[in-house]
């Protein structure tokens, strides 16, 4: 009987790692970057304008830095009225 290839859902090593393997992956990453070899490659990249290694792994050390983003909605207290319904409709027929 021939098996069925999978498509979506859970699956073998599909999803976040947990926190244990994240701990795990960030000592090992510290195992290296201790090495004398390592950081002298980290300060060339840095000395070379090349922050993306250097941004990677103070990511993966550190974490990223919480993003927020402001949504400012300036027509809240803006009533629409029909004439500008039928505008705005018009405009938009236009275009799509």
């Amino acid at each position: 009987m021939e098996k069925k290839q999978q498509h979506g859902g859970l699956r073998k090593g599909s999803g976040r790692k947990s926190k244990i393997e994240e701990i795990h992956f960030i000592e090992k990453l510290d195992n290296i970057i201790d090495n004398n070899e390592a950081i002298n490659k980290l300060k060339e990249l840095i000395y070379n304008k090349n922050f993306n290694a250097i941004k990677l792994y103070l990511e993966y050390r550190y974490g990223k830095p919480k993003e927020t983003i402001e949504n400012i909605n300036h027509n809240l207290n803006h009533e629409l009225t029909k004439e500008d319904a039928h505008i705005i409709n018009d405009i938009l027929e236009e275009k799509y």
